[in-house]
C-alpha cells in the first residue's frame, strides 16, 4: 500500500499533531480494509455532534484538538444535527444539565477545525451540487447520495469522516469500486405508495426481510420494480432513509435512480403488497394517547413543511389551533429560511406549531415528565427513538393523521403505550464452550508497533451497539437479549464480532476509554469502522483479522494474554473458565 506524499507528509507529524492524527486514521483504516490505495475527497460531513450522541467523550476529544493552528479541514466540510434549537431550547423543556452549554461547546469546537456547523441531517438538501468521492457519516445522507446524485460515499462513523476532513484523504475501497455497487436484493411492490409515509413504510419493511445468512458484505443494497412512475423528492427521501435503518447505503429505484449493473443471482427475493403496507400501519398505529408529534426525521425539506401547513390550513379554517404546542417539525436552517420567505412559518406558528431548526427528533431528550409517547411519520424516528437512546413509545401515521392528533388530544385514547423492559426472546447465539489450548495469530494496526496485554475475556458473537445499549457512563451493557446484558466491558480484553448502529458510535467508547470503564484491548472478528477509529486515535490494543474466529475459539471468562510483536498479535487462552 503505497501512501500518497501529502498523506505521508501529515503522518510524520508536517501539518501538525491534529492532522497526524486523523492521518493515522486513513492510515489505519485503508490497511484493515484491505485498500491498494487512497483517494482525494471532494467533500466530508461529519456526525456526532448533539450532547446526548457523542457524550463526554466526544468532548474530551475535541478538546484534545484545540490548539492547533494548522488542525483545520482540508476540503469542505459539514456538520450534522444539534440536540436542540438554540433559540428555542426554553419552548423544548429539556432538563438535562448543562445541556445548552455542552453543545454549545461542541459546535464551537467543530467551527474551530473549520467545518461548517450546517447543523442538518440532510447536507443533499442545502442547494449543492457536489459530485466525485465524499466522505459522509450520516447514514440517511449516505443512501440518498449513492442512489439519487453524483455523489460516492462509504457509511462513514463519525471518526472516520472527520479523519477524511482534515486530511483530504480516504482509504479507496468499498462502495467507490464499481464492483461493489451491485445490487443484492430483488424487490416488487404491489401496494399503490400513493403517501409519503408509504416510501418510509417501504424502505424499513425491506430492512426487517434481511435474512442472516444472506450475504450483504456492503449491507443491504435493494433493486426495486413496481414503484409508480412518478415520486417526489420528499418520497425518494423517506425511502432512503427508512432502508438505512438497517445499513442500507444504496439503492435502486426503477424509473427513479439510474438502471442498476445486471447480476446473475440475488440474496433473496421479496414482494411488498398492499397487504404488507396495511399490516404495518396497523402495527404502528396509536394505540393510546399522544403526548407530542414530531414531523420532520430527516429534517423536513421544504416540500414536507409545505404538506405539513397544507393540513394545518384544513383545521385552521375551521377555527382551530394546536393546543400547547403538540407539533414540532424540525429542519434545516436553509430550508427555514425559505419557509419563511414564502410566509408557510408565519401559518405554522399561527396554528401552534414550534418550528425547530438546527436538530432533529432522534438527537434531541424529550422531558420525560411532559412526553411519553410519540407520534411521528418517519419510520426513521421511529426506528431510533424507540431503541437506544431515547426508548420512547412511537406511533407512525401519515401527515394528515399526525396534523389532526396535534389538533385534537383526544383523536386517540387509552393508556400511553409502553416498550417492553425485557427483549421478547434472547438473540441468537452459535457459541459453544471451549476446553484445551489455543493459540491464534491476528492481524494489528500500523499504527500501533508493539504492545503487551492479559486478563479476563469478555465474549461474544453478538454485535455490541455502543450508542444506547452501552452505558456511557458505567461501560455496561443494557441491551435486553444480548448474551452480555448486564455486564461491564471494564478492564477486559473485549472480544466480538463488531459493532452495530450509530455512525457515533466511536464516541461512546471514547467516553469510556478516557474515564477507564472501556476494556483494555479488543478483538473484532470482522473489520469494524465503528470499533476501529476509537482503538486507533487512543492507542487502545486492538486486532482483528485471525485465522480461526476468536468469537468462538475463546470462552467468556477465558484468562488469555495477547502480544503484538513484529507486525504480528497473538492471542493465547492462559487458563479455561470453569
Amino acid at each position: 500500500m503505497e501512501i500518497p506524499e501529502p498523506l505521508a507528509k501529515m503522518l510524520a507529524g508536517e501539518s501538525g499533531p491534529t492532522k497526524q492524527k486523523a492521518a493515522r486514521l486513513v492510515v489505519d483504516l485503508a490497511a484493515s480494509a484491505g485498500a491498494a490505495s487512497f483517494v482525494e475527497c471532494a467533500h466530508a460531513h461529519v456526525s456526532g455532534v448533539s450532547v446526548i450522541t457523542g457524550g463526554h467523550g466526544l468532548r474530551r476529544f475535541l478538546a484534545d484538538l484545540a490548539g492547533d493552528d494548522q488542525g483545520v479541514v482540508a476540503i469542505p466540510t459539514t456538520l450534522n444535527s444539534a440536540g436542540c434549537d438554540s433559540k428555542k431550547f426554553e419552548e423544548m423543556a429539556i432538563e438535562y444539565e448543562d445541556f445548552l452549554q455542552q453543545q454549545f461547546e461542541i459546535v464551537m469546537a467543530y467551527e474551530g477545525l473549520g467545518i461548517e456547523a450546517t447543523l442538518s441531517c440532510t447536507p443533499y438538501d442545502q442547494g449543492l451540487e457536489i459530485e466525485g468521492i465524499g466522505s459522509w457519516a450520516e447514514s440517511n445522507a449516505v443512501c440518498f447520495s449513492n442512489s439519487y446524485t453524483g455523489l460516492v460515499t462509504n457509511r462513514e462513523s463519525g471518526l472516520s469522516a472527520l479523519a477524511t476532513a482534515l486530511t483530504g484523504w480516504a482509504p479507496r475501497w468499498g462502495l467507490h469500486l464499481d464492483e461493489n455497487r451491485i445490487p443484492n436484493i430483488l424487490v416488487n411492490v404491489e401496494a399503490e405508495m400513493s403517501n409519503l409515509a408509504d416510501w418510509s413504510v417501504l424502505g424499513d419493511w425491506i430492512g426487517k426481510q434481511v435474512q442472516s445468512d444472506w450475504d450483504l458484505p456492503w449491507g443491504p443494497m435493494p433493486y426495486i420494480t413496481g414503484l409508480p412512475t412518478w415520486a417526489s423528492f420528499e418520497m425518494k427521501k423517506a425511502l432512503a432513509a427508512a432502508a438505512a435503518n438497517y445499513g442500507c447505503p444504496m439503492l435502486w429505484a426503477d424509473g427513479h435512480t439510474v438502471s442498476p449493473p445486471n447480476v446473475s443471482k440475488y440474496q433473496g427475493g421479496l414482494t411488498f403488497t398492499e397487504s404488507d403496507l396495511e399490516s404495518r400501519y396497523q402495527e404502528l398505529a396509536p394505540n393510546g394517547e399522544v403526548d407530542l408529534i414530531v414531523i420532520g426525521c430527516p429534517q423536513a425539506s421544504l416540500g414536507e413543511i409545505r404538506s405539513t401547513a397544507a393540513a394545518v390550513r384544513t383545521h385552521m379554517e375551521l377555527g382551530n389551533r394546536i393546543p400547547n404546542k403538540r407539533l414540532w417539525v424540525f429542519t434545516s436552517g436553509t430550508n427555514h429560511e425559505l419557509a419563511e420567505a414564502d410566509g408557510t412559518l408565519d401559518l405554522l406558528e399561527e396554528a401552534g406549531v414550534l418550528i425547530l431548526k438546527d436538530t432533529c427528533p432522534e438527537v434531541t431528550p424529550y422531558n420525560r415528565k411532559l412526553y411519553n409517547h410519540l407520534l411521528t411519520n418517519s419510520l426513521k424516528a421511529e426506528h431510533y427513538l424507540t431503541s437506544g437512546l431515547n426508548r420512547m413509545p412511537t406511533s407512525v401515521a401519515n401527515i394528515e393523521t399526525c396534523v389532526a392528533s396535534a389538533f385534537d388530544p383526544q383523536l386517540f385514547t387509552g393508556p400511553r403505550p409502553t416498550l417492553d423492559s425485557r427483549a421478547k426472546e434472547p438473540h441468537s447465539s452459535a457459541k459453544t464452550t471451549q476446553s484445551g489450548e489455543c493459540e491464534l495469530s491476528g492481524k494489528n494496526l500500523p499504527s500501533q508497533s508493539s504492545w503487551n496485554v492479559s486478563g479476563k475475556a469478555l465474549v461474544t458473537d453478538i454485535p455490541i451497539t455502543y450508542l444506547g445499549y452501552v452505558n456511557r457512563d458505567t461501560g455496561v451493557i443494557e441491551e435486553p437479549g444480548h448474551p452480555l446484558d448486564g455486564v461491564a466491558l471494564e478492564d477486559t480484553i473485549l472480544i466480538y464480532p463488531k459493532g452495530s448502529g450509530s455512525t457515533v458510535a466511536p464516541f461512546v467508547l471514547m467516553g469510556l476509554i478516557y474515564t477507564g470503564k472501556g476494556p483494555k484491548a479488543i478483538v473484532n472478528r470482522d473489520v469494524c469502522p465503528l470499533t476501529l477509529p476509537a482503538a486507533s486515535l487512543l492507542n487502545l490494543p486492538y486486532s482483528y483479522g485471525f485465522d480461526t474466529d476468536p468469537c468462538m475459539a475463546v470462552n467468556n471468562g477465558d484468562e488469555v494474554e495477547m502480544s503484538l510483536e513484529n507486525g504480528e498479535v497473538t492471542l493465547r487462552v492462559i487458563s479455561r473458565c470453569d
